[in-house]
């Protein structure tokens, strides 16, 4: 079957006509790449070049080898090294063709316009089986959001091949960093995962600090110093309006986070020389103390499910993780190692904290199990921080910055077994990423 995806702010799927049988193997299963630690060889995927709108179809396939590719787990087979060249779309595939360049999964699409609208049908085909690898789908979108029918495919294409959840069709909230290292002028944008379509959501007139998305993707909370001290401000990604949260001139507020129903806020608030985590009701601005202890508490993190709260302290004398209900009492430490942890976030997945840890001179992107334990380094540098998942929970984003005083921030990436490390490709100098949920 071929299914209809229509990319509006509700995805509807409906079913639509029913590709040509094939014949199957019985000993061939479905295509699957099984992820772990010791993946090495990327699976090798034929993209020939997409059928219709020549201009629109080339760009498509582009932007859906590039995220398939950027995984790691993907390597795109020449078009040049190619023996079929499908004439269309509606073409019985030749496997034997693809065999014979070691194509393991192919992938064939056709792009039609109407208008300002398109349509994007594909299909993926397991080359060893000689089948369908899963139904057709074809989604209908705006010609201006052929970028997003692109990531949908590549989610769609990434999903059946590894099992995971799809990432690619979900957007980052970063700040861009200006100037001189000790007067740097901020701001804050929202762009596409892969560092394209960028809004710009508020502009340099002052300093901005940790957009962090709500579990809907539509406000970003972060730390403004409009006031000329820390407090905090919800801003509205459609509107692109903000409003304060926090304006207390008798303390500072920073270091905001949402819960995953956007229901609560959690931040750090310093008074009396005492810095503790609080919990804002993000409808109404009610707030409420969580910990209370003469040490630094920053850097809130919430599970998935709402209920509890992973943190930074240094309570035991130097900076640790600790997770705390948000009824409050008597928080767990959980960070037993050697060096500095901060800026902890927990995975979407609910399995993994990732965290910057200082050992020496030296920072690293880490994760651990919600326990403590299988504490794993993924990234050493200079300096490495501000870790944030990606929502299928497979790849970390942060920031990693140079020495130097003409040092720069700029956004990487790394998959959870360490491997696959790429810098974002962004012109500018950014920092303090916060990934963002699928788009509907």
């Amino acid at each position: 079957m071929l299914r209809t995806l229509t990319l509006t702010l509700s995805v509807a799927l409906t079913s639509a006509f029913a590709l040509p049988a094939q014949p199957a193997l019985a000993q061939d299963g479905p295509l699957r790449i099984e992820i772990t630690d010791g993946v090495s060889e990327a699976m090798a995927v034929a993209i020939p070049a997409f059928h219709g709108d020549a201009e629109i179809a080339r760009q498509v396939r582009q932007v859906v080898a590039a995220d398939l590719t950027g995984t790691g787990l993907f390597r795109e087979i020449p078009a040049e090294t190619h023996v079929a060249r499908p004439a269309s779309f509606s073409e019985a595939v030749s496997y034997d063709d693809w065999r014979a360049v070691n194509a393991q999964a192919l992938v064939t699409a056709e792009v039609t316009r109407n208008g300002e609208n398109i349509s994007v049908k594909f299909r993926l085909f397991n080359v060893n089986s000689g089948q369908p690898q899963g139904d057709g789908m074809q989604f209908d979108a705006r010609a201006s959001d052929w970028r997003r029918a692109a990531h949908k495919i590549a989610d769609q294409i990434y999903t059946r091949l590894t099992g995971e959840q799809p990432y690619f069709d979900s957007r980052v909230a970063f700040v861009q960093e200006t100037g001189p290292k000790n007067a740097r002028i901020k701001r804050i944008g929202v762009m596409d995962y892969d560092g394209q379509n960028i809004l710009w959501m508020t502009d340099s007139s002052s300093l901005v600090l940790a957009p962090q998305f709500s579990g809907n993707g539509r406000q970003i909370v972060y730390t403004s110093y409009d006031s000329g001290f820390p407090q905090i401000r919800v801003l509205d990604v459609a509107s692109v309006s903000s409003r304060a949260m926090t304006q207390d001139g008798n303390s500072m507020a920073f270091s905001p986070r949402f819960s995953p129903d956007g229901r609560w806020i959690a931040y750090s608030r310093e008074q009396g020389g005492n810095t503790d985590i609080w919990l804002m009701d993000a409808a109404t601005g009610a707030h409420r103390q969580v910990t209370s202890d003469p040490s630094i508490e920053t850097s809130p993190s919430f599970s998935p499910d709402g209920r509890r709260i992973v943190f930074e302290s240094d309570r035991s004398g130097t900076p640790q993780l600790y997770i705390v209900g948000i009824e409050g009492g008597e928080p767990t430490r959980i960070s037993f190692g050697d060096g500095r942890y901060g800026s902890p976030a927990w995975s979407p997945k609910g399995d993994l904290i990732a965290f910057t840890k200082q050992v020496g001179q030296r920072f690293h992107i880490a994760v651990m199990r919600t326990d403590g334990s299988g504490e794993k380094s993924l990234t050493e540098s200079f300096l490495d921080e501000s870790p944030t998942w990606a929502p299928n929970g497979r790849v970390v984003m942060f920031t990693r910055s140079t020495p130097g005083g003409d040092g720069q921030p700029r956004l990487h990436s790394v998959d959870i077994s360490g491997r696959n490390m790429r810098p974002l490709n962004l012109d500018f100098a950014a920092s303090d990423p916060s990934w963002g949920p699928l788009l509907p």
